[in-house]
């Protein structure tokens, strides 16, 4: 028995390595049993993930599509623009960097600054030094460095030319030029030169103040009245003195209403007929009864009412001048009496010489009144003198029947040809060549005719000048000589060309360009207007501006007026008006004041665009955004369903390293999802169709969900929030939970060196003010504020590699605006930031 032990010890381990196998055997089968299923799974993630990436090949060709379509379009509307700014009429430059290179200089501003096309690639302050200290390179260097347009109008600058320092005035703007990335490259320069406008304008206003100063300095009584109810503009003592009223109650006043005593007397109409004929008018011994010093008085005058005019031939008002010869009529009336009495004393001259005695005191005394008017006519013939010198650019002339000089004054006389004294008395053809008085005698036959006319001349070195012929009449309405006044009107053709150049430019404007008062009357149409919304230029003048706003829109007119009065400019409002066949089409707005000598605002002028197409366009693009977020969401909401089944089995099998890597694929996957989600928040937002589903909730539930998220995003900060279990809100729960996500998001990425992040919540009068404070980078001043715009990015050197498309704060800012409030941020640059809202506590 013991020899065969062996054998059966050999035969139980057989039967045991048998059972060993087939237990490996089972556990093998098991094991291919969950691979099959595992291969089963991955099967069908690979077709779908096939068909995703079948799905954004197809995509990307339509935007490559879309991308070589653009570029195509860009590039001819560089060169369409390059060649509309060379061949613009009005000074256009652009400057490239900092430095301010001369990158395109058009002719026009070459011309200007009296140089050739060796500027270009130049610096701006090397080819004009002269410049410096001027302001112009510190605004450029502004306006590149902020984004911040600059305008200047009537702005002095001396420039250097042909050697010289010469001075110009012109209306210049500086606008910043930025690429595809909204990064600053250039600044451009547009111009007008008005040199000569500011110049007519100082001119005239000089004139006007000559004017003024004469009248209250004149030796007779003298005023200007104004417009169709005559009002006092100006008024020296002796007309004040005339009146017989204090100064404060006929000036500024119409004349009837400070003289009330004078009307029903003529004057009404001889003043309405002069304002409305422009022909002057004269009188003697105009007699008119006053209220003067508390009693009534007649007063006789001597006087003239002449038209007064502007620059382009309108009446303006009345000049009047007047010299009060009641004691002359009266000394005459008494002489007349005196002659009857003579009269009577001769026929009884026999019988009373001491009557006779009487009678000749009388007469001397008479006498001594004549001599004392004929000194008065002598001052009226120096005051004649004293006007015609004291008017500037002018020459006056006053001719006998026989073509002879009796007076001519003026400053214009040496550049006429008439460079002596003594001409009194003298034939034109004595002082000067025959053939020039042949020229001239049938213009002198004319206006001693009785003619009344005006022509214009040129001379022989350009001088534009215009000749008015009056001829002058005694009582009996007799021709006895001719006024003759020459004007100096140069500068005035010179304005009124630049004036037609400008309004040339006002009508072949693409953009509707349009004036109206303050009270929103439309004062000026131009030919784009017309094109834009359908109505002609006569039409609109002087219709409301609100035929073109919509009923809805009404409240913008006022509320613009208020931001210019401010002293605020408005640029590219965008908003809607109405077109004549009834469309609203989307237009964008910059409108500027109009002011008058002295600063005050008298109306609006207004340059609308029509950017119906480029609303279009940001509809399609709105569309796309919408189309390819919805299309990602689907396959990205299957990927995170298996890396959530992944990571369970992963934790199953206790695999460490496939936690971790699921675990980060999970983050990036949620991130992508609150991507999208934003994209299409965004989406819904420009098509109006975003939506409040308000609720009451508990605050603190809301951020504790938020804030375990967040804490799966970031291991360098430390999160922490108040908490407050009874703290209630009534808003869409959703939406703020988007908000709080993106502000978070926002703080964490913005603090790339980690630090506290704190989340604070305080009631305030039935509010809850919610803020979000980091330790971060911050932001500057001139970045808040453009920092809620959509696809804005700070410009930060330090935060160039933190990702972002600029839509994040934009749809913390337009949710908010939906709650009834706003975001609010305050911030210092390394320090950090600090953003808040508030929401109504339920």
């Amino acid at each position: 028995m013991d020899q065969y032990k062996p054998v059966n010890s050999v035969e139980e381990q057989f039967k045991q390595a048998l059972e060993k196998e087939q237990a490996l055997n089972e556990e093998l089968a098991t094991t291919n049993e969950e691979l099959a299923a595992a291969n089963e799974e991955l099967t069908v993630t690979n077709e779908e993930l096939n068909r995703a990436r079948e799905s954004l090949a197809v995509l990307n060709g339509q935007l490559e599509n879309l991308v070589a379509m653009r570029t195509a379009a860009l590039t001819a509307s560089e060169h369409k623009t390059r060649g509309i700014v060379e061949n613009a009429p009005f000074p256009i430059g652009v400057y490239t960097g900092r430095e301010l290179r001369i990158e395109l200089a058009n002719q026009a501003i070459m011309d200007v600054w009296g140089k050739g096309n060796e500027v270009i690639g130049k610096r701006y302050t090397e080819i004009l030094p002269e410049l410096k200290g001027s302001g112009i390179f510190e605004q450029l260097d502004g306006v590149f460095t902020t984004g911040i347009p600059f305008h200047a109008r009537n702005q002095r600058v001396d420039l250097v030319i042909g050697g010289t320092l010469k001075t110009f005035y012109f209306n210049y703007s500086f606008t910043a030029l930025r690429d595809n990335e909204g990064i600053i490259y250039a600044v451009m320069n547009t111009a007008a030169d008005v040199t000569d406008v500011v110049l007519a304008k100082q001119q005239v206003e000089q004139s006007e103040k000559n004017l003024q100063n004469m009248i209250l300095q004149a030796p007779v009584a003298m005023c200007i009245m104004l417009g169709p109810d005559h009002v006092v503009e100006v008024a020296n003592d002796l007309m004040i003195a005339l009146w017989g009223k204090p100064a404060h109650q006929v000036m500024k006043k119409p004349i009837f209403e400070g003289l009330p005593d004078a009307r029903g007397q003529g004057l009404e109409q001889l003043l309405g007929n002069v304002y409305q004929t422009a022909v002057a008018f004269k009188a003697s011994e105009q007699p008119v009864s006053l209220l003067r010093n508390g009693k009534y008085e007649m007063v006789y005058q001597n006087l003239v009412y002449e038209p007064y005019k502007d620059a382009a031939g309108n009446t303006l008002g009345i000049i009047a001048a007047t010299i009060d010869v009641t004691e002359q009529v009266m000394a005459r009336k008494t002489l007349e009496k005196s002659h009857r009495d003579q009269q009577e004393v001769n026929e009884e001259l026999a019988a009373s010489n001491e009557e006779l005695a009487a009678v000749n005191e009388e007469l001397t005394a008479i006498n001594e009144e004549l001599i004392e008017t004929q000194e008065d006519l002598s001052r009226s013939e120096k005051l004649f003198k004293s006007i015609a010198v004291n008017i500037p650019g002018s020459m006056v002339i006053v001719i006998d029947k026989n073509h002879r000089f009796v007076a001519i004054e003026g400053d214009l006389m040496k550049k006429l040809g008439y460079d002596g004294n003594d001409y009194v008395g003298k034939h034109p053809s004595e002082v000067s060549p025959p053939e020039r008085y042949e020229a001239s005698k049938y213009l002198y036959d004319r206006v001693l005719s009785g003619e009344q006319f005006s022509v214009e001349r040129k001379s022989a070195t350009g001088e534009i000048f215009m000749v008015h012929m009056v001829p002058l009449k005694n009582e009996v309405n007799e021709v006895y000589a001719g006024l003759i006044i020459a004007l100096d009107i140069s500068e005035i053709k010179a304005a009124e060309e630049k004036s037609a150049k400008l309004a040339a430019i006002i009508h072949t404007s693409d953009d509707a360009i349009i004036s109206k008062t303050l009270e929103g009357i439309i004062t000026s149409w131009n030919h784009s207007a017309e094109r834009i919304f359908g109505y002609t230029e006569q039409e609109m003048i002087g219709q409301s501006i609100l035929k073109l706003i919509p009923t809805d829109r009404h409240e913008e007119e006022p509320r613009i007026i208020g931001r210019l009065k401010r002293g605020e400019r408005v640029e590219h409002f965008e908003t809607k008006r109405i077109t004549r066949d009834g469309r609203e089409i989307d237009i964008s707005l910059t409108i500027s004041p109009v002011t008058d000598p002295q600063g005050n605002i008298i109306g609006v002028s207004k340059i609308a665009r029509d950017i119906s197409e480029k609303k279009l366009e940001e509809v399609r693009k709105n569309d796309f955004i919408a189309m390819v977020s919805h299309e990602l969401k689907t396959p990205l909401t299957s990927m995170n369903s298996y890396v959530q089944i992944l990571l369970s089995k992963a934790r199953k099998q206790d695999d460490s390293f496939a936690v971790n890597a699921l675990t980060r694929a999970g983050v990036q996957a949620k991130k992508m999802t609150t991507m999208i989600a934003d994209f299409l928040s965004l989406a819904r937002l420009e098509e109006g169709k975003i939506h409040l589903s308000k609720q009451s909730f508990a605050l603190c539930e809301l951020l504790d969900e938020i804030v375990t998220d967040a804490r799966y995003l970031t291991t360098k900060h430390r999160i922490h929030y108040d908490d407050h279990p009874d703290l209630l809100v009534n808003a869409d729960r959703d939406k703020i939970g988007q908000v709080l996500i993106n502000l978070l998001s926002n703080a964490i990425k913005y603090s790339p060196k980690g630090g506290d992040i704190n989340i604070r919540c305080e009631r305030l009068d039935g509010k809850v003010k919610i803020s979000v404070i980091d330790e971060g980078v911050g932001v500057s001043e001139a970045d808040q504020q453009r920092l809620f715009d959509r696809f804005y990015r700070v410009k930060n050197e330090k935060m160039r590699t933190v990702s972002g498309f600029g839509i994040g704060l934009y749809l913390v800012s337009e949710i908010l605006n939906y709650h009834n409030s706003s975001i609010s941020v305050i911030s210092k640059e390394d320090v950090g930031s600090t953003f808040f809202f508030y929401l109504d506590e339920a």
